[in-house]
């Protein structure tokens, strides 16, 4: 499992890299995901505003 960011939907305001434990999700325009550093805890999909982060399998 991983963390998705739907892009279309992101605004980058960086409130899921805030929260992440591993900090693996990094914002240029948009919030971006390093999968190998995600344990899938759904912290950012909890935090996301827009809800533009879901939790899905690999």
């Amino acid at each position: 499992m991983v963390a998705k960011v739907n892009t279309d939907e992101c605004v980058g305001c960086g409130a899921c890299a805030d929260v992440c434990p591993q900090e693996c999700i990094e914002v240029e325009d948009v919030a971006i995901v390093d999968e190998s550093k995600c344990l899938d805890c759904g912290s950012c999909a909890d935090e996301c505003p827009n809800n533009c982060i879901t939790i899905e399998k690999k």
